[in-house]
């Protein structure tokens, strides 16, 4: 038995969390990174940038090479089958989206895996396995997977609608969380298509946490924490939750208040790209922006998405901190960051 839960947790931290979080860095290298330079390219004297963000578009097959070539080497692939996997994303990303990505290429990577190395045709032999077999599984697998996944995400979609406070709570809560956990949750939202509100109340949640975590541990970690963790990541503080859970309870507490805020008084939406980051790189704010200033006017528009991501989530985190502290729930050093 105890074998067996050592298997389960190898495979659940290769496949789970180093391919996706290895995922999220190819979308953002290509997909998250491409909606950055088309807000710039809005710009009169930056419209020369409009080219480059067209072709990192989400109809663009790059961002599924992209996602391909960073899961193989999430799963320390060799290198034919790391390159190889490159072509294999793109096709995925052609049947199924990134979801199709995502299959296709553990597939793929997998069974080149098993050859890369092994002949003398090696630097034919092992991409044609790699990119047939990943290939193969994309076209005939990945389009009915992308398919239900996406059914998940409109059931979502569509219960926030219906219901906007319990699942502005529940979205909120649960892609915050993601966001700060080591798995992906920008790359969760892209799957399923969370978008409308619920990808406004995903938004809140995973800044909540980012904004959250970097105010209260600003006695810990300074500046560089308070930038870190604010437009980094609060994954940075994975370890420290690890080892003392009670310190995530302020910021999920927040993403839990926020959520419901943004469905119901706000009405803050955004659309899957955006959903899952937070004010990771501003790409979070910068979304809803893009999403909302048809429909609102872009002084008010500026001064909700300061005052529900920024402001609002950093006030509250930081008294329901207090409380904490005077519990002794929370000490300081408890967020210390390690800095070597």
């Amino acid at each position: 038995m105890l074998k067996f839960r050592i298997m389960v947790r190898k495979l659940f931290q290769k496949y789970v969390v180093d391919a996706l979080s290895h995922m999220a860095l190819g979308l953002f290298c290509s997909l998250i990174l491409g909606l950055i330079i088309g807000q710039i390219a809005k710009i009169p004297a930056l419209d020369f940038l409009l080219p480059i963000a067209s072709a990192l578009s989400a109809t663009s097959q790059l961002v599924g090479a992209c996602i391909g070539l960073a899961i193989a080497m999430g799963l320390k692939s060799d290198m034919l089958v790391t390159i190889s996997s490159a072509v294999v994303g793109a096709i995925g990303y052609k049947f199924g989206g990134p979801v199709g990505s995502y299959l296709a290429v553990i597939l793929g990577a997998e069974v080149g895996g098993l050859i890369s190395k092994k002949t003398p045709v090696d630097i034919i032999l092992t991409p044609m396995v790699t990119i047939v077999v990943g290939g193969l599984f994309a076209q005939y697998c990945c389009s009915p997977i992308n398919d239900f996944m996406v059914y998940l995400g409109s059931l979502v979609n569509s219960a926030t609608e219906l219901n906007p406070f319990f699942m502005g709570i529940v979205v909120a809560t649960i892609v915050g969380c993601a966001l700060t956990l080591p798995i992906s949750s920008a790359a969760l939202c892209i799957m399923l298509q969370i978008d409308g509100l619920a990808a406004g109340a995903a938004t809140a949640g995973c800044c909540a946490q980012m904004i959250g975590f970097a105010v209260i541990s600003y006695k810990d970690n300074g500046v560089g924490g308070l930038v870190s963790q604010g437009i980094g990541t609060s994954m940075l503080q994975i370890g420290n939750i690890a080892r003392k859970p009670i310190i995530w309870l302020a910021p999920t507490l927040t993403s839990a208040i926020m959520g419901p805020i943004s469905t119901m008084i706000f009405e803050m939406k955004n659309t899957p790209i955006g959903a899952g980051m937070g004010t990771a790189g501003l790409v979070g704010p910068i979304d809803t922006y893009a999403t909302m200033s048809a429909t609102t006017p872009s002084g008010l528009l500026i001064a909700e998405i300061i005052g529900l991501y920024i402001v609002a989530p950093a006030i509250i985190c930081y008294l329901i901190h207090i409380l904490m502290v005077r519990r002794g729930w929370v000490k300081a050093g408890d967020m210390k960051l390690n800095k070597g």
